[in-house]
């Protein structure tokens, strides 16, 4: 079992850094979900991943005060926002599916928003 949780723990890794590049693909969640597996199936990794010059400091604030700092939230919202617009605009998806991401997108941007805005560093 540990083997998988630190081979899904690489992939959320993966997924996070190519989703620094891609709007649609988010990182945060793929950055925490790898630091939950890393923290049950290798310290090692753990530490490297906390150790990180860019995911470290955020995985600090998230793990110590539950914060998201302003400019996170603002990315991350904003991100949610151009999604949704294109999702409605490139593909023209049902009405159902629309309210369904609609909602899920919601409720995402409201967690976010309502954080703590504790600072990084």
């Amino acid at each position: 079992m540990r083997i998988i949780l630190i081979i899904v723990g690489w992939l959320c890794v993966a997924l996070g850094v190519i989703g620094i590049f891609l709007p649609l693909l988010p990182t945060t969640p793929f950055i925490l979900l790898a630091a939950w597996l890393f923290a049950r199936a290798s310290p090692r990794f753990e530490r490297w991943l906390y150790e990180h010059r860019v995911f470290g400091p955020p995985l600090h604030a998230w793990r110590d005060n539950r914060s998201i700092p302003r400019r996170a939230k603002v990315l991350a919202i904003g991100m949610m926002a151009v999604s949704f617009a294109s999702l409605l605009l490139l593909i023209h998806p049902p009405l159902w599916v629309s309210l369904v991401v609609g909602g899920i997108l919601s409720a995402s941007a409201v967690f976010v928003a309502t954080r703590n805005e504790g600072r990084i560093g």
